[in-house]
């Protein structure tokens, strides 16, 4: 099935000033769910055109959800300064804002991050109530608090690489226990942090687990 994805380029009223963003999305589409993405850690050179959230768009704009990735504050065209997660929330709670107000015909709000994104999506995601869906790719759960992810016991799925380096695959699989159902978690084999040389499988892994899940 072909799909006429567009890419508009969007600037986003964020607490420090302007947030810029990408949405992905097919004009002819009624949409699914709107999503809003977080890319990884912006001192380790994580940006919104990071390959496998790149790719996690993609997938998401494939099964007809409108998404936004952006940069946070300090990355790109995005004023401000680094702000080690207080800040970097604020943003991503602004971006949410930005999408549910795009698109207030779309009831369905869902959230997903990579690495130090998953952290600032899923967490600000668990505490809003207009949130139905979080999605972790390459979760950082041994090195941030995902206790209110835990808590909101909303519908999580996880995505990660079998040779993540920085997250053994065993931290990922304690904390996938500890959630609620509905989850599901998918391993892409030989993959590491950045899903290097396997990034067109996040995408495939979000069409996958998604584009018959009605949440």
């Amino acid at each position: 099935m072909q799909h006429d994805i567009r890419v508009t380029n969007v600037e986003i009223p964020g607490p420090a000033g302007k947030l810029e963003g990408l949405i992905n999305a097919d004009p002819d589409s009624q949409p699914r769910a709107v999503v809003v993405l977080a890319h990884p850690l912006p001192t380790a050179g994580g940006t919104m055109h990071t390959k496998a959230v790149f790719h996690a768009a993609k997938g998401f704009a494939r099964i007809g959800c409108p998404v936004l990735r952006f940069n946070f504050r300090g990355v790109g065209r995005s004023t401000g300064i680094f702000d080690d997660g207080r800040g970097e929330s604020d943003d991503f709670r602004a971006a949410v804002d930005f999408m549910a107000a795009r698109f207030p015909d779309t009831r369905k709000l869902w959230v997903g991050g990579m690495s130090f994104g998953s952290w600032i999506a899923m967490t600000a995601g668990a505490a809003d109530p207009r949130v139905s869906l979080l999605l972790g790719i390459a979760t950082t759960v041994n090195r941030h608090d995902f206790s209110r992810v835990v808590e909101a016991a909303k519908p999580t799925f996880l995505i990660h690489g079998e040779r993540d380096e920085l997250i053994p695959l065993k931290e990922i699989r304690r904390f996938y226990g500890r959630l609620s159902e509905p989850k599901e978690l998918v391993v892409i084999d030989g993959a590491d942090h950045l899903f290097d040389g396997k990034v067109t499988e996040v995408g495939d892994a979000i069409e996958d687990l998604l584009q018959d899940y009605d949440a």
